[in-house]
């Protein structure tokens, strides 16, 4: 099924224009069933030779999917619908009208995700970078933690570029730093279950970045909002004929400015941040 942004082309039954939170009840440690209904999301631009294989290891893992095609040239935006039209009631494609950004095809898919009544969204990169046999991993952990942010911790292979490796790390210090806190592993890996009830207010109350800032800003926004994050380590290989959309000099600018404005932010919560990690023990 293939939807605009926010507008569905094949009319679906919608409970309202604004899906209604949903409150998890949990039993024991774990989320009942019938409150937990997972979906997959996937940020797509230009990567027709992968996707098809990730969405087949979605499917697998018996989650509906939702392609989010962030303004993909002709040749791959033929991939997604050929998808989506291969299995109509389980693989749901979201078209946004040019590229926009990592950032702004996950904001428009955890809206879409919730408008079809998803509570949770897994975020898994379109690249084949991750490993989708994982997923029951990741959503048993946020069925038994459904207030949680389920971050990958990545566990990489020869494959991953040593530059790629090392630089990530200045990401970490600053999110450590802006967090007062190790509690976040990696802020850069994009394989995630994100609880759309602590998401969607944050969302639609602070700006977020809308490209390769986003994987982290998310993370140190809920942190600061009293999510916790649960690190679950996955296996990520870099494929040798990968596609990444990484932009050395536009992105590093944009992460950097985006350190700068948390660091403030960070400062201004400093006494409630303070009192979390007192609280946390952490």
């Amino acid at each position: 099924m293939v939807a605009g942004e926010g507008r569905a082309a094949i009319p679906l039954p919608v409970r309202s224009r604004r899906p209604r939170q949903r409150t998890c009840v949990v039993r024991g440690n774990a989320v009942s069933d019938s409150l937990f209904t997972p979906m997959v999301a996937i940020p797509v631009y230009n990567h027709e030779h992968a996707v098809g294989a990730m969405v087949d290891g979605v499917l697998a893992s018996g989650v509906p999917c939702l392609l989010v095609d962030d303004g993909s040239r002709e040749s791959c935006a033929r991939v997604l619908r050929e998808l989506a039209a291969r299995d109509p009631q389980r693989v749901f494609l979201l078209r946004l009208a040019r590229n926009s950004g990592k950032g702004a095809a996950m904001l428009a898919g955890f809206r879409e995700a919730a408008r079809r009544g998803a509570s949770h969204v897994l975020q898994i990169d379109a690249d084949g970078q991750h490993d989708a046999s994982d997923i029951p991993r990741f959503l048993d952990e946020a069925r038994r933690a459904p207030d949680a942010v389920i971050c990958g911790a990545p566990v990489y292979d020869a494959s991953v570029p040593k530059g790629r490796l090392y630089g990530r790390y200045l990401t970490h210090v600053w999110v450590w730093i802006n967090t007062l806190s190790f509690a976040i592993r990696d802020s850069m890996c994009g394989f995630r279950v994100y609880p759309l009830a602590a998401v969607l207010p944050l969302i639609d109350a602070e700006p977020i970045g809308q490209r390769m800032d986003f994987d982290p800003e998310v993370l140190v926004r809920l942190h600061w909002r009293g999510v916790r994050v649960a690190n679950l380590e996955t296996p990520v290989r870099y494929p040798r004929d990968g596609i990444s959309h990484f932009d050395v000099w536009a992105d590093n600018v944009r992460i950097s400015r985006m350190h700068a404005r948390l660091f403030f932010g960070m400062l201004r919560r400093l006494p409630r941040l303070l009192a979390m990690r007192l609280g946390r023990g952490r």
